[in-house]
């Protein structure tokens, strides 16, 4: 069947969500073969619908982004309405989650760890209710929440690998939103990868923290002058939103930068090495059309060997990345070997979330 694009529809807040949903149903009657949502290419109605529920505004966040690429990939191929309700806070989270559930769609998507609480309760009192969360899993997890997490401490520690064959001043560091187990996963393994290499090289993570760690430039800005003036040349950017700062810093010359979750290579051109990739728009799409066949439930988890995680510099098209990594095929190379030993289990990598 070929499907009309999907027009995938923001809301902040319940409210909103309520009020969108009264819009959208009034505007599926008014024009059902508009190719608006509500509609399929034969003029009708849809198959089915989904929720995709993030802790944070979408703009900006290229993890946001990619998750909400992948929602709506899957949404073209499954004949899916696709809702994204945005969160701000833990109080607008546990509101949309519930306001989601109200509408009843197929298949209610949580993005990151920040929804882990709400998916443990709400999902309890509603078992009939399918949920995914994506880059995270309630403990206890509940039989009706199918959980898609990564193994990003395997690809961070490449990026330590690079960094440590790369670095002239031996000295290495981090810009993270938080001083989390789950944000030390692109703390601690770079600082091993390095290791790895070089023994002689130190590393120093610095946290942007406040109200808004994940969305906070001058923050991340901050953070990464402090690194810069300590004479760190290799630095990992691991704070979402609050990366657009880092890059200033590196585009000014503070430092070469490491991007995340996507090719940020533009972001501070001829500064940004490689970027830690995490192929969360493939996890989701997965994950929902195996919810729909009937196979809900348990966890799946990628790293290197599942190709859920990776770096530019493993990607066909890392020639024309933009990214610095390219004019390094020796590096490239040795990082390719040290790929294989994690995925044989010859190197292990110690994952910070596991306690």
């Amino acid at each position: 069947m070929n499907h009309v694009p999907r027009r995938t529809t923001r809301s902040r807040g319940p409210a909103a969500a309520a009020l969108l949903a009264t819009v959208l149903g009034l505007s599926a009657c008014a024009d059902t073969g508009s190719g608006d949502s509500g509609g399929n290419a034969a003029g009708g109605e849809t198959a089915g619908s989904m929720i995709v529920i993030t802790p944070n505004p979408v703009g900006g966040n290229n993890f946001l982004e990619l998750a909400v690429e992948g929602a709506e990939a899957v949404a073209a191929e499954q004949d899916l309405d696709v809702r994204v309700f945005e969160s701000s806070d833990p109080t607008s989270i546990q509101q949309n989650v519930e306001a989601a559930v109200r509408e009843k769609p197929d298949v209610v998507v949580g993005l990151s760890f920040s929804l882990q609480d709400a998916f443990a309760t709400v999902p309890v009192d509603n078992p009939d209710q399918q949920f995914l969360l994506v880059d995270g899993c309630p403990a206890p997890q509940p039989e009706n929440v199918t959980c898609a997490a990564f193994r990003e401490h395997e690809a961070t520690y490449l990026a330590g690998v690079e960094a440590g064959l790369l670095s002239r001043s031996k000295k290495i560091g981090v810009v993270a939103a938080l001083d989390t187990p789950f944000i030390r996963r692109w703390v601690d393994p770079f600082a091993a990868g390095a290791a790895s290499v070089d023994a002689t090289v130190t590393s120093t993570a610095l946290f942007v923290g406040g109200d808004n760690p994940f969305g906070d430039p001058a923050r991340g800005r901050a953070q990464a002058q402090v690194l810069a003036d300590g004479g760190a040349d290799q630095v990992l950017a691991a704070a979402s939103g609050s990366n657009v700062g880092a890059f200033e810093v590196a585009a000014s010359g503070g430092f070469q930068a490491y991007g995340v979750d996507v090719n940020e290579c533009e972001s501070a051109p001829g500064q940004v090495v490689d970027n830690v990739l995490k192929h969360v728009d493939v996890a989701l799409a997965s994950a929902v059309t195996e919810i729909l066949a009937g196979n809900a439930g348990g966890a799946k988890v990628y790293g290197l060997a599942e190709d859920g995680v990776g770096l530019t510099a493993l990607e066909d098209d890392v020639a024309s990345s933009g990214c610095l990594i390219a004019d390094h095929p020796d590096v490239i190379e040795q990082v390719q070997q040290v790929r294989q030993q994690i995925i044989d289990g010859t190197v292990t990598v110690d994952d910070p979330a596991a306690g």
